[in-house]
């Protein structure tokens, strides 16, 4: 291991300052549109070849692989449901197949639907808690041996803000995003022996384009917003994420970071 958290002599991460992540591989999960689809691109901007993947949106998905073919890399799409134990396992397979390897886990995919809590269904509970919680421990749990074999992984765990306020409408989402911060600490400790970090980044309020199963955004009591007078785009979101997987991250392991532009102040 390097003194900067690089993995020395598995050819993982060899490029230079512009292309640190280059020879590296990245799965990030929900990575069709918004903080998913920037990540995607912001790990092609920094040599690392990319596995696209979506539950269903073939034509989004293809079109986020060629932008990140454009980028000089290469790109995988994989559709997969994140609650399907058998598709991630399949996924996961698939990855290491073309590849030989699987550096980088972002847990990304997310459904945040919206409804207050004595009209909540159990159903529309378990949907939640199984999309954003298992679904990060499936994808965690098929990659990290491919990972510990290397003795290097980074694994980054979507959280939310709301998780720290609470929400009004989702009290769903705000319980599964603190689980997925738990979730976060249990992997950084366990896997530490095997070199894989595993942190937590939580965003608050993000523009742009949400899918049908977004809602319409965190709501506060009293319309609280950034202190920063705006929202942030996803590519603010996906810079952190970089940074966190790349080499000046590889001393920082079980945190949660904020990104919200003083939305919620830790």
């Amino acid at each position: 291991m390097t003194d900067n958290g690089m993995p020395a002599g598995n050819g993982a991460g060899q490029g230079g300052r512009d292309r640190p992540l280059d020879g590296q591989v990245a799965l990030v999960t929900g990575s069709v549109r918004r903080i998913g689809r920037a990540t995607a691109l912001a790990f092609a901007r920094a040599g690392a070849a990319v596995v696209i993947n979506a539950r269903s949106s073939r034509d989004e998905a293809e079109a986020t692989a060629r932008e990140v073919e454009a980028l000089g890399v290469p790109a995988m799409v994989h559709l997969a449901d994140v609650t399907d134990e058998q598709a991630v396992a399949a996924m996961v397979e698939a990855v290491t197949g073309r590849f030989g390897r699987l550096d980088i886990l972002v847990n990304n995919a997310a459904i945040r639907r919206e409804a207050p809590l004595t009209e909540m269904s159990l159903a529309d509970w378990r949907e939640i808690m199984s999309v954003i919680l298992e679904g990060a421990f499936l994808c965690s749990r098929a990659a990290i041996p491919h990972m510990a074999r290397r003795n290097y992984g980074r694994i980054i765990n979507i959280g939310g803000v709301s998780a720290h306020t609470g929400a009004i409408g989702r009290a769903h989402v705000a319980a599964a995003k603190a689980g997925l911060e738990g979730f976060t600490r249990a992997l950084a400790v366990e896997f530490a022996p095997s070199g894989i970090t595993a942190n937590c980044v939580a965003p608050g309020r993000i523009g742009g384009k949400r899918s049908k199963t977004s809602g319409h955004g965190v709501s506060l009591p009293g319309g609280a917003g950034p202190l920063v007078g705006q929202e942030g785009k996803p590519a603010d979101v996906a810079e952190v994420i970089m940074t966190l997987c790349g080499p000046a991250g590889g001393f920082v392991t079980g945190q949660t970071f904020h990104v919200n532009g003083g939305l919620y102040l830790a």
